[in-house]
């Protein structure tokens, strides 16, 4: 059987992320790349998906215009979508199939975050406020 959370580890490094985190055994990679938007995106290798979640801020009140918004957006994303967790935490996550990935798909879902950080960062701080 592959080692998929090795496999994902070595895209990464490929793609020139910083891992800031690693746990073999639970099969989790924290990665950054601050420039470009991305901070603590923990990575998940659970055969057979791989869960990428980026915390982005935390839902101060029910607010029905920022769903809105946020749901609208998730129209626009190329790769993943904005999620509420348990917590009201708003959150980009996205999953991969993990047995046929390759570093284009994983770059693809990582430059969709990227896009939308560098595109609707205004919107995301207004939001948090």
């Amino acid at each position: 059987m592959e080692n998929y959370f090795e496999k994902v580890k070595n895209y990464l490094l490929e793609l020139k992320y910083e891992i800031v985190k690693e746990d073999a055994n639970e099969g989790i990679l924290v990665i950054d790349q601050e420039e470009e938007g991305i901070k603590n995106l923990i990575l998940d290798v659970e055969d057979p998906i791989l869960i990428m979640e980026q915390y982005i801020f935390k839902m101060k009140a029910d607010n029905g215009e920022i769903f809105k918004c946020l749901l609208k957006k998730n129209r626009d994303i190329i790769h993943g979508a904005f999620v509420l967790d348990a917590e009201n935490r708003v959150i980009f996550r996205d999953t991969l199939q993990v047995e046929n990935l390759d570093k284009n798909e994983l770059e693809g879902s990582l430059n969709s975050l990227k896009l939308l950080m560098s595109e609707y960062a205004d919107k995301i701080i207004k939001f948090a406020q």
